[in-house]
Protein backbone atom coordinates (compact mmCIF):
# COMPACT_ATOMS: atom_id res chain seq x y z
CA UNK A 1 0.00 0.00 0.00
CA UNK A 2 1.54 3.29 -1.09
CA UNK A 3 1.42 6.21 1.28
CA UNK A 4 -0.77 9.19 0.46
CA UNK A 5 -1.36 12.55 2.08
CA UNK A 6 -4.03 11.33 4.48
CA UNK A 7 -2.71 11.47 8.02
CA UNK A 8 -3.39 8.17 9.73
CA UNK A 9 -4.30 9.74 13.06
CA UNK A 10 -6.31 6.60 13.91
CA UNK A 11 -3.19 4.48 14.40
CA UNK A 12 -3.01 5.72 18.00
CA UNK A 13 -6.26 3.86 18.71
CA UNK A 14 -4.85 0.49 17.56
CA UNK A 15 -4.41 -2.09 20.32
CA UNK A 16 -0.84 -3.04 21.16
CA UNK A 17 0.70 -5.36 18.58
CA UNK A 18 -1.69 -4.50 15.73
CA UNK A 19 0.41 -3.27 12.76
CA UNK A 20 -0.43 -0.24 10.62
CA UNK A 21 -0.34 -2.28 7.41
CA UNK A 22 -1.06 -5.82 6.29
CA UNK A 23 1.27 -8.11 4.36
CA UNK A 24 -1.02 -9.35 1.59
CA UNK A 25 1.63 -11.65 0.10
CA UNK A 26 0.93 -14.48 2.56
CA UNK A 27 -1.28 -16.15 -0.06
CA UNK A 28 -1.12 -15.69 -3.82
CA UNK A 29 -4.87 -16.33 -4.08
CA UNK A 30 -7.81 -17.75 -2.17
CA UNK A 31 -6.88 -21.10 -3.73
CA UNK A 32 -3.53 -20.98 -1.90
CA UNK A 33 -5.35 -20.16 1.34
CA UNK A 34 -7.77 -23.06 0.93
CA UNK A 35 -5.29 -25.68 -0.27
CA UNK A 36 -2.75 -24.78 2.39
CA UNK A 37 -5.32 -25.28 5.13
CA UNK A 38 -6.98 -28.36 3.60
CA UNK A 39 -3.57 -30.03 3.85
CA UNK A 40 -2.56 -28.55 7.19
CA UNK A 41 -5.81 -29.25 9.06
CA UNK A 42 -7.00 -32.36 7.20
CA UNK A 43 -8.29 -34.16 10.32
CA UNK A 44 -9.86 -31.13 12.00
CA UNK A 45 -13.57 -30.30 11.89
CA UNK A 46 -14.17 -27.67 9.20
CA UNK A 47 -17.95 -27.25 9.32
CA UNK A 48 -20.70 -28.38 11.65
CA UNK A 49 -24.24 -28.69 10.29
CA UNK A 50 -27.31 -30.21 11.95
CA UNK A 51 -25.12 -32.10 14.41
CA UNK A 52 -22.72 -33.53 11.81
CA UNK A 53 -19.10 -32.41 11.59
CA UNK A 54 -17.17 -32.56 8.31
CA UNK A 55 -13.36 -32.35 8.37
CA UNK A 56 -11.13 -30.20 6.21
CA UNK A 57 -10.11 -33.43 4.46
CA UNK A 58 -13.74 -34.32 3.68
CA UNK A 59 -14.55 -30.83 2.39
CA UNK A 60 -11.35 -30.95 0.31
CA UNK A 61 -12.23 -34.34 -1.23
CA UNK A 62 -15.79 -33.23 -2.10
CA UNK A 63 -14.46 -29.95 -3.50
CA UNK A 64 -11.97 -31.71 -5.81
CA UNK A 65 -14.75 -33.94 -7.11
CA UNK A 66 -16.98 -30.93 -7.83
CA UNK A 67 -14.06 -29.08 -9.45
CA UNK A 68 -13.53 -32.01 -11.84
CA UNK A 69 -17.27 -32.13 -12.54
CA UNK A 70 -17.43 -28.43 -13.43
CA UNK A 71 -14.49 -28.84 -15.80
CA UNK A 72 -16.18 -31.85 -17.41
CA UNK A 73 -19.07 -29.57 -18.40
CA UNK A 74 -16.68 -27.54 -20.54
CA UNK A 75 -16.62 -24.59 -18.14
CA UNK A 76 -13.32 -22.73 -18.35
CA UNK A 77 -11.43 -20.20 -16.23
CA UNK A 78 -13.32 -16.90 -16.07
CA UNK A 79 -16.79 -18.40 -16.62
CA UNK A 80 -19.36 -17.35 -14.04
CA UNK A 81 -21.28 -19.85 -11.89
CA UNK A 82 -24.20 -18.76 -9.71
CA UNK A 83 -24.41 -20.18 -6.18
CA UNK A 84 -27.93 -19.96 -4.72
CA UNK A 85 -27.87 -21.77 -1.40
CA UNK A 86 -28.51 -21.08 2.28
CA UNK A 87 -25.95 -22.07 4.94
CA UNK A 88 -25.32 -25.71 4.04
CA UNK A 89 -22.01 -27.66 3.78
CA UNK A 90 -22.34 -27.76 -0.01
CA UNK A 91 -21.66 -24.03 -0.03
CA UNK A 92 -17.95 -24.12 1.01
CA UNK A 93 -17.49 -27.27 -1.12
CA UNK A 94 -18.78 -25.54 -4.26
CA UNK A 95 -16.96 -22.26 -3.58
CA UNK A 96 -13.63 -24.09 -3.14
CA UNK A 97 -14.29 -26.07 -6.33
CA UNK A 98 -15.03 -22.93 -8.33
CA UNK A 99 -11.98 -21.10 -6.96
CA UNK A 100 -9.66 -24.00 -7.81
CA UNK A 101 -10.81 -24.08 -11.42
CA UNK A 102 -10.65 -20.32 -11.95
CA UNK A 103 -14.42 -20.07 -12.20
CA UNK A 104 -16.11 -16.98 -10.76
CA UNK A 105 -18.56 -17.27 -7.85
CA UNK A 106 -21.77 -15.28 -8.37
CA UNK A 107 -23.44 -15.15 -4.96
CA UNK A 108 -27.25 -15.17 -5.20
CA UNK A 109 -29.81 -14.62 -2.45
CA UNK A 110 -31.87 -17.86 -2.31
CA UNK A 111 -35.02 -15.88 -1.50
CA UNK A 112 -34.94 -13.90 -4.74
CA UNK A 113 -38.00 -13.87 -6.96
CA UNK A 114 -37.81 -15.04 -10.58
CA UNK A 115 -37.48 -11.44 -11.75
CA UNK A 116 -34.55 -10.70 -9.43
CA UNK A 117 -32.84 -14.02 -10.21
CA UNK A 118 -33.27 -13.58 -13.96
CA UNK A 119 -31.63 -10.16 -13.86
CA UNK A 120 -28.60 -11.38 -11.93
CA UNK A 121 -28.08 -14.48 -14.08
CA UNK A 122 -28.28 -12.44 -17.29
CA UNK A 123 -26.15 -9.56 -16.03
CA UNK A 124 -23.38 -11.85 -14.78
CA UNK A 125 -23.56 -14.09 -17.85
CA UNK A 126 -23.70 -17.16 -15.59
CA UNK A 127 -23.37 -20.42 -17.54
CA UNK A 128 -24.23 -22.68 -14.60
CA UNK A 129 -25.98 -22.53 -11.25
CA UNK A 130 -25.80 -24.59 -8.06
CA UNK A 131 -29.12 -24.27 -6.26
CA UNK A 132 -30.90 -25.89 -3.33
CA UNK A 133 -34.09 -27.63 -4.47
CA UNK A 134 -36.23 -25.49 -2.13
CA UNK A 135 -35.77 -22.62 -4.62
CA UNK A 136 -35.78 -24.61 -7.88
CA UNK A 137 -39.30 -23.46 -8.81
CA UNK A 138 -37.99 -19.88 -8.95
CA UNK A 139 -35.24 -20.93 -11.33
CA UNK A 140 -37.71 -22.88 -13.49
CA UNK A 141 -39.76 -19.68 -13.92
CA UNK A 142 -36.87 -17.73 -15.45
CA UNK A 143 -34.15 -20.08 -16.74
CA UNK A 144 -35.36 -19.93 -20.35
CA UNK A 145 -34.55 -16.19 -20.45
CA UNK A 146 -30.96 -16.67 -19.22
CA UNK A 147 -27.74 -18.15 -20.56
CA UNK A 148 -27.64 -20.87 -17.89
CA UNK A 149 -26.88 -24.24 -19.48
CA UNK A 150 -26.09 -26.39 -16.43
CA UNK A 151 -28.05 -26.82 -13.18
CA UNK A 152 -26.72 -28.65 -10.12
CA UNK A 153 -29.54 -29.34 -7.69
CA UNK A 154 -28.65 -29.70 -4.00
CA UNK A 155 -30.85 -30.87 -1.12
CA UNK A 156 -30.51 -29.89 2.54
CA UNK A 157 -29.34 -33.33 3.67
CA UNK A 158 -26.90 -34.13 0.84
CA UNK A 159 -23.80 -34.17 3.05
CA UNK A 160 -25.29 -35.67 6.22
CA UNK A 161 -24.85 -39.31 5.21
CA UNK A 162 -27.41 -41.68 3.70
CA UNK A 163 -29.50 -42.29 6.83
CA UNK A 164 -29.60 -38.84 8.41
CA UNK A 165 -29.51 -37.05 5.04
CA UNK A 166 -32.42 -39.12 3.77
CA UNK A 167 -34.44 -38.35 6.88
CA UNK A 168 -33.70 -34.60 6.68
CA UNK A 169 -34.66 -34.49 3.00
CA UNK A 170 -37.88 -36.42 3.67
CA UNK A 171 -38.90 -34.00 6.43
CA UNK A 172 -37.99 -30.91 4.36
CA UNK A 173 -39.92 -32.18 1.33
CA UNK A 174 -42.89 -34.04 2.80
CA UNK A 175 -43.45 -32.87 6.37
CA UNK A 176 -42.47 -29.22 6.27
CA UNK A 177 -43.38 -28.99 2.55
CA UNK A 178 -40.51 -26.57 1.89
CA UNK A 179 -39.87 -27.72 -1.70
CA UNK A 180 -42.49 -26.39 -4.15
CA UNK A 181 -43.03 -28.52 -7.26
CA UNK A 182 -40.62 -27.79 -10.10
CA UNK A 183 -39.61 -29.13 -13.48
CA UNK A 184 -35.92 -28.84 -14.40
CA UNK A 185 -35.47 -31.97 -16.52
CA UNK A 186 -31.77 -31.47 -17.28
CA UNK A 187 -30.69 -30.71 -13.70
CA UNK A 188 -28.07 -32.98 -12.12
CA UNK A 189 -28.30 -33.81 -8.42
CA UNK A 190 -25.40 -32.57 -6.29
CA UNK A 191 -24.45 -36.03 -5.03
CA UNK A 192 -24.56 -37.43 -8.58
CA UNK A 193 -22.32 -34.60 -9.80
CA UNK A 194 -19.93 -35.26 -6.95
CA UNK A 195 -19.85 -38.99 -7.72
CA UNK A 196 -19.16 -38.29 -11.40
CA UNK A 197 -16.38 -35.85 -10.54
CA UNK A 198 -14.77 -38.29 -8.09
CA UNK A 199 -13.77 -40.54 -11.00
CA UNK A 200 -12.19 -37.66 -12.91
CA UNK A 201 -9.01 -35.69 -12.33
CA UNK A 202 -8.86 -31.91 -11.91
CA UNK A 203 -6.99 -30.00 -14.59
CA UNK A 204 -4.65 -27.56 -12.80
CA UNK A 205 -5.33 -23.88 -13.44
CA UNK A 206 -2.96 -21.02 -12.74
CA UNK A 207 -4.85 -18.64 -10.45
CA UNK A 208 -3.30 -15.24 -9.73
CA UNK A 209 -4.04 -12.52 -7.21
CA UNK A 210 -5.54 -10.38 -9.97
CA UNK A 211 -8.03 -12.99 -11.19
CA UNK A 212 -11.71 -12.42 -10.43
CA UNK A 213 -12.93 -14.55 -7.51
CA UNK A 214 -16.45 -13.29 -6.79
CA UNK A 215 -19.16 -11.10 -8.29
CA UNK A 216 -21.00 -9.70 -5.29
CA UNK A 217 -24.19 -7.96 -6.36
CA UNK A 218 -25.14 -4.71 -4.70
CA UNK A 219 -27.23 -1.66 -5.40
CA UNK A 220 -24.09 0.50 -5.26
CA UNK A 221 -24.95 4.18 -5.04
CA UNK A 222 -27.78 4.28 -7.59
CA UNK A 223 -29.96 1.28 -6.84
CA UNK A 224 -29.31 -0.45 -10.18
CA UNK A 225 -28.05 -3.88 -9.15
CA UNK A 226 -24.37 -4.24 -10.10
CA UNK A 227 -21.73 -6.89 -9.53
CA UNK A 228 -18.83 -5.68 -7.41
CA UNK A 229 -15.78 -7.38 -8.94
CA UNK A 230 -13.79 -8.84 -6.05
CA UNK A 231 -10.38 -10.19 -7.02
CA UNK A 232 -8.56 -12.94 -5.16
CA UNK A 233 -6.21 -10.33 -3.69
CA UNK A 234 -9.13 -8.22 -2.40
CA UNK A 235 -10.59 -11.11 -0.43
CA UNK A 236 -7.21 -12.44 0.75
CA UNK A 237 -6.37 -8.96 2.04
CA UNK A 238 -9.65 -8.67 3.96
CA UNK A 239 -9.23 -12.11 5.52
CA UNK A 240 -5.74 -11.18 6.73
CA UNK A 241 -6.89 -7.73 7.91
CA UNK A 242 -9.73 -9.34 9.90
CA UNK A 243 -7.37 -11.88 11.44
CA UNK A 244 -4.94 -9.14 12.56
CA UNK A 245 -7.80 -7.05 13.94
CA UNK A 246 -9.32 -9.89 15.98
CA UNK A 247 -5.96 -11.09 17.32
CA UNK A 248 -5.86 -9.00 20.55
CA UNK A 249 -9.21 -10.43 21.67
CA UNK A 250 -8.28 -13.98 20.66
CA UNK A 251 -5.13 -13.95 22.81
CA UNK A 252 -7.10 -15.28 25.77
CA UNK A 253 -7.85 -18.58 24.04
CA UNK A 254 -5.97 -21.69 25.19
CA UNK A 255 -3.15 -22.44 22.74
CA UNK A 256 -4.44 -25.89 21.78
CA UNK A 257 -8.10 -24.91 21.37
CA UNK A 258 -9.59 -24.81 17.88
CA UNK A 259 -11.38 -21.61 16.94
CA UNK A 260 -15.13 -22.09 16.62
CA UNK A 261 -17.18 -19.49 14.73
CA UNK A 262 -20.96 -19.26 14.59
CA UNK A 263 -22.26 -18.55 11.07
CA UNK A 264 -25.82 -17.28 11.44
CA UNK A 265 -25.36 -14.69 8.71
CA UNK A 266 -26.15 -15.92 5.17
CA UNK A 267 -23.03 -17.03 3.29
CA UNK A 268 -24.18 -15.38 0.07
CA UNK A 269 -23.75 -12.04 1.90
CA UNK A 270 -20.16 -10.79 1.74
CA UNK A 271 -20.01 -10.25 5.55
CA UNK A 272 -20.42 -13.99 6.22
CA UNK A 273 -18.50 -15.05 3.10
CA UNK A 274 -15.30 -13.31 4.22
CA UNK A 275 -15.54 -12.86 7.99
CA UNK A 276 -17.16 -16.22 8.74
CA UNK A 277 -16.21 -18.79 6.12
CA UNK A 278 -12.91 -17.57 4.65
CA UNK A 279 -11.48 -16.14 7.88
CA UNK A 280 -12.35 -19.26 9.90
CA UNK A 281 -10.82 -21.55 7.26
CA UNK A 282 -7.68 -19.39 7.20
CA UNK A 283 -7.43 -19.86 10.97
CA UNK A 284 -8.06 -23.61 10.82
CA UNK A 285 -11.30 -23.11 12.71
CA UNK A 286 -14.69 -24.78 12.70
CA UNK A 287 -17.72 -22.98 11.25
CA UNK A 288 -21.10 -23.82 12.75
CA UNK A 289 -23.62 -23.33 9.94
CA UNK A 290 -27.02 -21.98 11.02
CA UNK A 291 -29.46 -22.48 8.11
CA UNK A 292 -32.27 -20.31 9.53
CA UNK A 293 -31.27 -17.55 12.00
CA UNK A 294 -34.90 -16.43 12.33
CA UNK A 295 -35.70 -19.62 14.24
CA UNK A 296 -34.23 -18.39 17.53
CA UNK A 297 -35.10 -21.51 19.61
CA UNK A 298 -33.30 -23.67 17.02
CA UNK A 299 -30.29 -21.29 16.97
CA UNK A 300 -29.96 -21.43 20.76
CA UNK A 301 -30.43 -25.21 20.76
CA UNK A 302 -27.53 -25.50 18.27
CA UNK A 303 -25.32 -23.09 20.24
CA UNK A 304 -25.71 -25.26 23.35
CA UNK A 305 -23.64 -27.94 21.57
CA UNK A 306 -20.57 -25.79 20.96
CA UNK A 307 -17.78 -23.97 22.75
CA UNK A 308 -17.53 -20.96 20.43
CA UNK A 309 -15.35 -17.87 20.18
CA UNK A 310 -16.39 -15.76 17.18
CA UNK A 311 -19.93 -14.56 16.49
CA UNK A 312 -20.53 -12.09 13.65
CA UNK A 313 -24.17 -10.93 13.51
CA UNK A 314 -26.51 -8.03 12.85
CA UNK A 315 -28.02 -5.97 15.67
CA UNK A 316 -31.47 -7.57 15.30
CA UNK A 317 -30.06 -11.08 15.88
CA UNK A 318 -28.04 -10.00 18.93
CA UNK A 319 -31.20 -8.36 20.28
CA UNK A 320 -33.47 -11.32 19.56
CA UNK A 321 -31.11 -13.78 21.23
CA UNK A 322 -30.38 -11.60 24.27
CA UNK A 323 -34.12 -11.22 24.95
CA UNK A 324 -35.00 -14.87 24.37
CA UNK A 325 -36.03 -16.93 27.43
CA UNK A 326 -33.62 -19.74 26.44
CA UNK A 327 -30.59 -17.41 26.28
CA UNK A 328 -29.06 -18.70 29.52
CA UNK A 329 -29.13 -22.33 28.38
CA UNK A 330 -26.05 -21.49 26.28
CA UNK A 331 -22.50 -21.20 27.63
CA UNK A 332 -21.33 -17.77 26.41
CA UNK A 333 -18.18 -17.70 28.55
CA UNK A 334 -15.76 -18.60 25.73
CA UNK A 335 -16.98 -15.91 23.33
CA UNK A 336 -14.09 -13.60 22.42
CA UNK A 337 -15.41 -11.47 19.55
CA UNK A 338 -19.02 -10.43 18.90
CA UNK A 339 -18.80 -8.60 15.60
CA UNK A 340 -21.68 -6.30 14.68
CA UNK A 341 -22.09 -5.20 11.08
CA UNK A 342 -24.49 -4.94 8.17
CA UNK A 343 -26.51 -2.27 9.96
CA UNK A 344 -26.00 0.10 12.88
CA UNK A 345 -25.83 -1.58 16.29
CA UNK A 346 -28.23 0.00 18.77
CA UNK A 347 -26.68 1.11 22.06
CA UNK A 348 -29.39 -0.61 24.13
CA UNK A 349 -28.66 -3.92 22.39
CA UNK A 350 -24.91 -3.48 22.93
CA UNK A 351 -25.44 -2.77 26.63
CA UNK A 352 -27.67 -5.82 27.14
CA UNK A 353 -25.32 -8.10 25.18
CA UNK A 354 -22.31 -7.05 27.27
CA UNK A 355 -24.27 -7.57 30.51
CA UNK A 356 -25.40 -11.02 29.47
CA UNK A 357 -22.27 -12.41 27.77
CA UNK A 358 -19.38 -10.33 29.10
CA UNK A 359 -18.26 -9.95 25.47
CA UNK A 360 -18.81 -6.48 23.97
CA UNK A 361 -20.31 -6.06 20.51
CA UNK A 362 -17.52 -4.74 18.35
CA UNK A 363 -19.14 -2.65 15.61
CA UNK A 364 -17.57 -2.53 12.18
CA UNK A 365 -18.35 -1.01 8.81
CA UNK A 366 -17.91 -2.06 5.25
CA UNK A 367 -19.61 -2.69 1.93
CA UNK A 368 -19.75 -5.33 -0.78
CA UNK A 369 -17.30 -3.09 -2.66
CA UNK A 370 -14.75 -3.40 0.17
CA UNK A 371 -14.85 -7.21 0.59
CA UNK A 372 -16.47 -6.03 3.11
CA UNK A 373 -14.52 -4.79 6.17
CA UNK A 374 -13.05 -1.28 6.05
CA UNK A 375 -13.41 0.10 9.56
CA UNK A 376 -13.93 -1.41 13.00
CA UNK A 377 -13.82 -0.65 16.69
CA UNK A 378 -10.87 -2.25 18.51
CA UNK A 379 -11.84 -5.73 19.73
CA UNK A 380 -10.41 -4.85 23.13
CA UNK A 381 -12.97 -2.07 23.71
CA UNK A 382 -15.47 -2.65 26.50
CA UNK A 383 -17.39 0.59 26.02
CA UNK A 384 -19.85 0.92 23.14
CA UNK A 385 -19.01 4.10 21.24
CA UNK A 386 -21.77 4.32 18.64
CA UNK A 387 -18.97 4.95 16.13
CA UNK A 388 -17.95 2.57 13.34
CA UNK A 389 -14.40 2.65 14.71
CA UNK A 390 -11.15 3.22 12.86
CA UNK A 391 -9.79 2.05 9.48
CA UNK A 392 -8.32 -1.45 9.77
CA UNK A 393 -4.64 -2.12 8.85
CA UNK A 394 -3.66 -1.00 5.36
CA UNK A 395 -6.85 1.03 4.95
CA UNK A 396 -7.18 4.78 4.42
CA UNK A 397 -10.41 6.72 4.91
CA UNK A 398 -11.43 10.34 4.57
CA UNK A 399 -14.59 12.44 4.26
CA UNK A 400 -15.16 14.34 1.01
CA UNK A 401 -17.40 17.24 -0.03
CA UNK A 402 -19.43 17.20 -3.26
CA UNK A 403 -16.42 18.47 -5.22
CA UNK A 404 -14.20 15.62 -3.99
CA UNK A 405 -12.19 17.74 -1.54
CA UNK A 406 -11.41 16.44 1.94
CA UNK A 407 -13.48 18.22 4.61
CA UNK A 408 -12.00 19.38 7.95
CA UNK A 409 -12.17 17.09 10.98
CA UNK A 410 -15.59 17.16 12.63
CA UNK A 411 -17.32 18.20 9.40
CA UNK A 412 -19.69 15.77 7.64
CA UNK A 413 -18.64 14.43 4.26
CA UNK A 414 -18.95 11.34 2.08
CA UNK A 415 -16.80 8.52 3.44
CA UNK A 416 -14.17 7.43 0.91
CA UNK A 417 -12.09 4.28 1.34
CA UNK A 418 -8.77 3.11 -0.09
CA UNK A 419 -7.06 -0.19 0.60
CA UNK A 420 -6.15 -3.61 -0.77
CA UNK A 421 -9.69 -4.85 -0.10
CA UNK A 422 -11.39 -2.30 -2.42
CA UNK A 423 -13.02 -3.87 -5.49
CA UNK A 424 -11.63 -3.68 -9.02
CA UNK A 425 -14.86 -2.02 -10.21
CA UNK A 426 -18.41 -2.93 -11.19
CA UNK A 427 -18.92 -5.85 -13.59
CA UNK A 428 -19.03 -4.51 -17.16
CA UNK A 429 -20.09 -1.03 -15.96
CA UNK A 430 -17.17 1.36 -16.42
CA UNK A 431 -19.58 4.31 -16.24
CA UNK A 432 -20.82 3.26 -12.78
CA UNK A 433 -17.26 2.47 -11.64
CA UNK A 434 -16.15 5.97 -12.68
CA UNK A 435 -18.89 7.51 -10.52
CA UNK A 436 -17.59 5.91 -7.33
CA UNK A 437 -13.80 5.81 -7.77
CA UNK A 438 -11.65 8.92 -7.33
CA UNK A 439 -8.53 9.67 -9.36
CA UNK A 440 -6.34 8.77 -6.36
CA UNK A 441 -7.95 5.36 -5.86
CA UNK A 442 -10.61 5.99 -3.19
CA UNK A 443 -14.04 4.36 -3.32
CA UNK A 444 -16.88 6.75 -2.49
CA UNK A 445 -19.26 4.88 -0.20
CA UNK A 446 -22.40 7.00 -0.44
CA UNK A 447 -22.46 7.22 3.37
CA UNK A 448 -22.02 10.55 5.12
CA UNK A 449 -19.66 10.43 8.07
CA UNK A 450 -17.62 12.55 10.45
CA UNK A 451 -14.02 11.91 11.43
CA UNK A 452 -13.08 12.75 15.03
CA UNK A 453 -9.76 14.09 16.31
CA UNK A 454 -8.70 10.57 17.30
CA UNK A 455 -9.32 9.32 13.76
CA UNK A 456 -12.50 7.35 14.51
CA UNK A 457 -15.49 7.67 12.17
CA UNK A 458 -19.21 8.00 12.79
CA UNK A 459 -21.99 7.60 10.21
CA UNK A 460 -24.42 10.51 10.31
CA UNK A 461 -26.51 10.13 7.13
CA UNK A 462 -26.76 8.55 3.70
CA UNK A 463 -26.09 10.33 0.47
CA UNK A 464 -28.24 7.85 -1.40
CA UNK A 465 -31.92 7.13 -0.76
CA UNK A 466 -31.09 3.65 0.43
CA UNK A 467 -33.16 1.80 3.02
CA UNK A 468 -31.31 -0.60 5.33
CA UNK A 469 -33.51 -3.56 6.34
CA UNK A 470 -31.80 -6.00 8.73
CA UNK A 471 -28.46 -5.20 7.11
CA UNK A 472 -29.70 -5.58 3.54
CA UNK A 473 -29.68 -2.68 1.09
CA UNK A 474 -33.07 -1.81 -0.39
CA UNK A 475 -33.23 0.80 -3.14
CA UNK A 476 -36.40 2.86 -3.66
CA UNK A 477 -35.78 2.96 -7.44
CA UNK A 478 -36.19 -0.81 -7.71
CA UNK A 479 -39.36 -0.94 -5.59
CA UNK A 480 -40.90 1.97 -7.48
CA UNK A 481 -40.05 0.40 -10.83
CA UNK A 482 -41.77 -2.86 -9.85
CA UNK A 483 -44.88 -1.19 -8.37
CA UNK A 484 -45.27 1.20 -11.31
CA UNK A 485 -45.81 -1.81 -13.61
CA UNK A 486 -49.04 -2.69 -11.78
CA UNK A 487 -52.28 -1.67 -13.49
CA UNK A 488 -54.03 1.03 -11.50
CA UNK A 489 -50.84 2.72 -10.25
CA UNK A 490 -50.51 6.30 -11.48
CA UNK A 491 -47.27 6.97 -9.59
CA UNK A 492 -45.51 5.80 -6.49
CA UNK A 493 -42.53 6.47 -4.23
CA UNK A 494 -40.97 4.68 -1.30
CA UNK A 495 -38.85 5.60 1.70
CA UNK A 496 -37.50 3.98 4.83
CA UNK A 497 -39.27 4.26 8.16
CA UNK A 498 -37.91 3.29 11.59
CA UNK A 499 -38.64 -0.27 12.66
CA UNK A 500 -37.89 -1.85 16.04
CA UNK A 501 -37.12 -5.28 14.60
CA UNK A 502 -35.33 -4.54 11.33
CA UNK A 503 -33.85 -1.07 11.93
CA UNK A 504 -35.74 0.30 8.95
CA UNK A 505 -38.70 -0.93 6.92
CA UNK A 506 -40.06 0.01 3.50
CA UNK A 507 -42.91 2.50 3.33
CA UNK A 508 -44.65 2.76 -0.05
CA UNK A 509 -46.82 5.70 -1.07
CA UNK A 510 -49.11 5.15 -4.08
CA UNK A 511 -51.28 7.46 -6.17
CA UNK A 512 -54.12 5.47 -7.80
CA UNK A 513 -55.29 5.74 -11.39
CA UNK A 514 -58.68 4.45 -10.32
CA UNK A 515 -60.41 2.82 -7.36
CA UNK A 516 -59.88 -0.76 -8.56
CA UNK A 517 -56.42 -0.74 -6.98
CA UNK A 518 -56.34 -2.13 -3.42
CA UNK A 519 -53.68 -2.57 -0.79
CA UNK A 520 -53.94 -6.36 -1.19
CA UNK A 521 -53.40 -6.19 -4.97
CA UNK A 522 -50.27 -4.08 -4.39
CA UNK A 523 -48.99 -6.55 -1.78
CA UNK A 524 -49.67 -9.56 -4.04
CA UNK A 525 -47.73 -7.90 -6.88
CA UNK A 526 -44.83 -7.08 -4.54
CA UNK A 527 -44.73 -10.65 -3.18
CA UNK A 528 -44.44 -11.97 -6.72
CA UNK A 529 -41.62 -9.64 -7.72
CA UNK A 530 -39.65 -8.69 -4.61
CA UNK A 531 -37.87 -10.80 -2.02
CA UNK A 532 -39.31 -10.52 1.50
CA UNK A 533 -37.04 -7.82 2.96
CA UNK A 534 -37.79 -5.49 0.01
CA UNK A 535 -41.57 -5.74 0.36
CA UNK A 536 -43.32 -2.68 1.81
CA UNK A 537 -44.36 -2.96 5.44
CA UNK A 538 -46.56 0.13 5.17
CA UNK A 539 -48.63 1.04 2.10
CA UNK A 540 -50.23 4.48 2.02
CA UNK A 541 -52.52 5.87 -0.68
CA UNK A 542 -52.38 9.62 -1.44
CA UNK A 543 -53.96 11.92 -3.99
CA UNK A 544 -50.54 13.17 -5.14
CA UNK A 545 -46.81 13.06 -4.32
CA UNK A 546 -44.84 16.09 -3.06
CA UNK A 547 -42.46 17.29 -5.78
CA UNK A 548 -39.87 19.92 -6.56
CA UNK A 549 -40.68 22.57 -9.20
CA UNK A 550 -38.94 20.38 -11.81
CA UNK A 551 -41.04 17.36 -10.85
CA UNK A 552 -38.64 15.36 -8.69
CA UNK A 553 -40.37 13.51 -5.86
CA UNK A 554 -39.46 14.87 -2.43
CA UNK A 555 -38.92 11.59 -0.62
CA UNK A 556 -38.04 13.28 2.65
CA UNK A 557 -41.58 14.68 2.88
CA UNK A 558 -43.00 11.16 2.69
CA UNK A 559 -41.20 10.02 5.81
CA UNK A 560 -43.54 11.67 8.29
Amino acid sequence: MTQDNTERRWLGAYPEGVPADVDVSAYGSLVDLLENNFARYSDRACVSFMGKELTYGEINKASLAMAAYFQSLGLVKGDRVAVMMPNVPQYPVVVAALMRTGLVVVNVNPLYTARELSFQLKDSGAKAIVIVENFAATLEACIADTGVKHVVLAAMGDMLGMLKGGLVNYVVRNVKKMVPEFDLPHAVRFNDARARGASLSVRAESISADDVAVLQYTGGTTGVSKGAVLLHRNLVANVLQSDIWNAPAMKGMPANEQLCAICALPLYHIFAFTVNMMLTMHMGGKTVLIPNPRDLPAVLKELKNHRFHLFPAVSTLFNGLANHPDFNTVDWSHLRVSLGGGTAVQSGVAKLWLEKTGCPICEGYGLSETSPSACCNPTTNKVFSGHIGVPIPGTYMKCLDDDGNEVPLGQPGEIAIKGPQVMAGYWQRPDETAKVMTADGYFKSGDIGVQSEDGSFKIVDRKKDMILVSGFNVYPNEIEDVVSQLDGVLECACVGEPDDKTGEAVKLVVVKKDETLTEESVRTHCRANLTAYKQPKTIEFRLDLPKTPVGKVLRRELRG
